[in-house]
């Protein structure tokens, strides 16, 4: 590929300096190339680059300069290096302000969209397509064409010696890819394959295991009239992946062998593999989601930058994870491109579904059970029953699975398996009830990630990464509020305002409740609103709106817990008014030894129940926190207890195997 002259896309200033990462690391200014000073200048410039206007810890600039044994110097030395960037860039357009600015989170280097080629890059691609989405396939070819003419080869090219810039490299140049295909399906679809030849075929040889070049390959070849190459395509694919990977190709690979096989070049663009294996199911956002963005910024790193597989976000029921969850699988497009699946775990009624109807829903928009149901009786190449394999799959996620044999479950669990390991995509499992539940769902191998909501720790999954959802702080809080009841009326009483998000304990969901409520009762002063959130007797009864409950909500992470937890969790919500409390009261609470009051808190903690500081601290130093709302839902089942227990003449103690002796 060649690279044409520079387009900025955009007006820019006399003396704009244009970056390009698409090929070797270069900046042009006028059309004159400009010196970027030796080779650890330049990676430290080529990491800021492929992070623009997004902050770079200074950890992640030194591992790309120093990969093994930084010196003692490295932060100073940093700092001369960007001092120097700073001096050959010159100020951003923004009125003179610097390029380069250090903050909390590191370096960040401004830059427009028209200075940067993987920026203007990224605005053609989504362009195109959502042309292609509106039916426009000219428009989109068009776009996307000259998204790739940008793209002059292996990005960064000159700096792949670098582990975390070539890490950089292979992400952007996993974008130039997916790009390409789009763009070669559009021209097919169109007629016009014979100008997407050469360069499949090339783009093939370089990365020979894409199973969506190699169809695209093929289609262009069919429908250039050359059916004999486009079927030994598929037959050295065929043994390559038998070779590498002991594996077959997938179904839809293998059903577009067979059109071609069965029906000669009319049937020029039978469907690619892309069709079943590229889903888009993810729910609507909200449009109040505010904050977590330190939350959704470590998301967005983590799962775009392929550092994990697995990330647990947890939280109480109401903190937000499945908002979270769903924006950063929105955001998350480009590093996703076979897909990117969102699958609730429960029912509506918060039961947990079955493994075998979880599988059948991820096996429907994934086009594993799909493939498989061709024959009746089996699935097609398989031993997965039909039931199975498609004829019972839900056509919804919340319909009836009929049981499945363990055997055939066996299979279907493994077809998934090896639809993840050969595909780029992102499964959000939301509102996961604990390990056994998901175990068997994650990713083996390959490149697909999972992110799992739980209002637990599922500490029993390992390794993955984990996000803890904490209360919003009191900015955030507020600016929900005012997203639901208008800035304006915010403003007419800022301190009731405040006394209602701290009444919520910061939880998102009550926080939301109230503003839904206080949007219908435009009558209700602030204060006196307030008031009743700050009435312990009476604050949960003020936390509904229609048939939103945050008391329901509270209810169904209550009926997760096990007895014991909670009985314990009942007894420690009555220490102090705020449901704060040392290991030694607890000890004095649960009325039992040490050992085994460390064990009761250690347990609600996993449950998510009770939270804890954040850094290392003994055990002895650490203020525990039951959650505001919690701790009234909990004091009220443990009143309700009691007077059950006085009625029925029982001495109020705990469950018999509520805690081991300590």
């Amino acid at each position: 590929m060649t690279r044409p002259p520079v387009r900025t896309g955009a007006p820019g200033a006399a003396g704009a300096v244009h970056f390009s990462l698409l090929g070797p690391l270069t900046a042009r200014r006028d059309g004159r190339e400009l010196p970027l000073g030796p080779r650890k200048q330049r990676l430290v410039l080529a990491t800021l680059l492929a992070r623009p206007n997004t902050p770079v810890p200074v950890d992640v600039l030194t591992d790309a300069v120093w990969p093994d044994d930084p010196p003692r110097t490295a932060r100073k030395n940093l700092q001369v290096y960007v001092s120097a960037a700073r001096a050959l860039l010159g100020p951003a357009g923004d009125g003179g302000a610097d390029r380069v600015v250090h903050g909390c989170g590191g370096y960040l280097l401004r830059i427009a969209e028209g200075e940067l080629d993987t920026l203007r890059f990224g605005s053609l691609a989504r362009a195109g397509r959502a042309a292609a989405e509106r039916g426009d396939l000219p428009g989109a070819a068009r776009l996307l064409r000259q998204a790739l003419d940008l793209w002059e080869g292996p990005p960064l090219n000159d700096l792949r010696d670098s582990a975390g810039v070539a890490e950089e490299a292979d992400r952007l140049e996993a974008r130039c890819l997916t790009v390409y295909e789009d763009w070669a399906e559009a021209e097919i679809e169109l007629g016009r394959a014979a100008v997407a030849v050469d360069g499949l075929r090339d783009l093939v040889e370089r990365h020979p295991l894409r199973e969506r070049l190699r169809a695209a390959w093929m289609n262009s070849l069919h429908q250039s009239g050359r059916q004999a190459e486009a079927l030994a395509v598929y037959d050295d694919y065929r043994q390559l992946m038998a070779r590498e990977l002991g594996l077959e190709p997938s179904p839809a690979m293998a059903a577009l062998y067979r059109s071609m096989l069965g029906r000669g070049r009319e049937a020029r663009r039978p469907a690619t593999p892309r069709e079943p294996s590229s889903p888009v199911a993810l729910p609507a956002g909200t449009g109040a989601f505010t904050g977590r963005r330190e939350e959704l910024r470590d998301l967005l790193d983590v799962l775009g930058g392929g550092e994990e597989r697995v990330v647990v976000v947890s939280g109480p029921g109401g903190a937000g994870k499945s908002a979270l969850a769903v924006r950063a699988a929105q955001l998350l497009a480009d590093p996703f491109p076979d897909g990117r699946v969102h699958v609730r775990v429960r029912r509506e009624d918060g039961t947990a579904r079955g493994r075998a109807e979880i599988l059948a829903e991820l096996g429907r928009w994934c086009g594993v059970a799909e493939a498989h149901a061709e024959a009746p009786g089996t699935a097609a190449g398989t031993d997965v029953p039909a039931s199975v394999a498609g004829a019972d799959v839900p056509a919804s996620a919340d319909a009836p699975t009929a049981p499945a044999s363990a055997g055939a479950l066996a299979v279907l669990a493994e077809a998934w398996q090896e639809w993840q390991a050969r595909h780029r995509a992102l499964v959000v499992l939301d509102d996961v009830p604990d390990e056994a539940s998901v175990r068997g769902l994650l990713p083996r191998s390959g490149s697909c990630s999972v992110l799992v909501t739980a209002r637990g720790q599922l500490p029993g999954l390992a390794p993955v990464h984990r996000i803890a959802l904490p209360a919003l702080a009191d900015g955030e809080a507020l600016e929900l509020l005012g997203k639901l009841i208008g800035a304006g009326r915010l403003r007419t009483d800022p301190a009731a305002a405040l006394r209602i998000v701290r009444a919520c304990g910061g939880l998102p969901l009550a926080v939301e409740v109230s503003g839904m409520r206080l949007a219908v009762l435009r009558h209700l002063p602030l204060a006196e609103y307030a008031d009743r959130l700050g009435d312990p007797s009476a604050a949960l009864d003020e936390l509904v709106a229609g048939d939103v409950s945050v008391r329901h909500r509270i209810a169904s992470g209550w009926r997760d817990l096990a007895d014991g937890d909670r009985w314990a969790l009942g007894r420690l919500a009555g220490l102090a008014d705020d449901g704060c409390f040392t290991l030694d009261r607890a000890t004095v609470a649960l009325g039992c030894g040490e050992r085994a009051a460390i064990r009761a808190v250690e347990s609600l903690i996993d449950a998510g129940a009770v939270t804890s500081p954040a850094g290392e601290v003994t055990a002895h130093a650490a203020l525990y926190e039951v959650p505001r709302l919690l701790c009234l839902f909990a004091r009220e089942q443990e009143a309700m207890r009691e007077q059950e227990a006085d009625a029925a003449g029982d001495r109020v103690g705990a469950p018999a195997a509520a805690l081991s002796p300590g």
